[in-house]
């Protein structure tokens, strides 16, 4: 039987901003949240991939939410997801990020289905806010790719070597329906900026449960308006 999981990628040594994953967002860390968003998700695993260096900061809060973490490569992620993979005995992998308290789990479900029906290695939906969808892909193409493929940049963002290589990967990409299409509205946390942006989000939308998309999507395009 195939076996799929959720792998959220987290490390605590970001750049740009160092410990993002732990930030506060009203009442739950930022990973929580994008945990807590995907929990509802039919697979079979949910973990964290992480690196040693993080696994102590990280592990309380992973493991109560439900999920489990896994250490990996610090430097190279798409080994850490290979084994990851590997470890846990997984066929198909929803990607998701640990600094995207947004993420959609509606998108991510449009996106298993997208690619069960069409049996690819990679499917994704597009033109939803910037931090709010995942990446499905099979654990058999990164394989591959781990072995084909030297290239840092590669290593580092881990699918970029499926869907830029049609020639040796399927892929298949669909618009979101245009209700909840706004893909110049960003809503990932790599700055502090981002982080009070999100935060104030947080502050107005959030009631307790998962922030659906419509509701995100409608909230940006009147802070559009209010700022043309």
């Amino acid at each position: 039987m195939s076996r799929s999981a959720v792998f959220l990628q987290a490390r605590m040594a970001s750049t740009r901003l160092p410990g993002k994953a732990l930030l506060p967002l009203v009442d739950k860390t930022v990973i929580a949240h994008a945990m807590d968003a995907l929990a509802s998700l039919p697979v079979h695993v949910r973990a964290v991939l992480t690196d040693e260096a993080s696994a102590d900061d990280l592990r309380p809060v992973v493991e109560s939410c439900g999920y489990q973490l896994f250490c990996g490569d610090p430097d190279d992620v798409l080994g850490r997801y290979c084994a990851a993979a590997r470890h846990f005995s997984i066929d198909t992998i929803v990607r998701a990020t640990g600094d995207n308290p947004l993420v959609s789990a509606a998108i991510a479900r449009e996106a298993m289905q997208l690619q069960s029906v069409t049996d690819t290695d990679y499917a994704g939906i597009t033109d939803t806010p910037y931090g709010t969808g995942v990446e499905v892909v099979r654990a058999e193409a990164l394989f591959d790719l781990q072995q084909y493929s030297c290239d840092r940049y590669h290593r580092e963002h881990v699918t970029p070597g499926i869907y830029h290589n049609p020639g040796r990967y399927s892929v298949i990409t669909r618009p979101a329906a245009s209700s909840v299409q706004f893909p110049s509205m960003r809503v990932t946390l790599d700055t502090l900026e981002d982080y009070h942006y999100i935060a104030e989000l947080f502050d107005v939308l959030y009631r307790g449960d998962p922030i659906e998309l419509p509701e995100l999507v409608t909230y940006g395009h009147k802070q559009h308006r209010t700022s043309a």
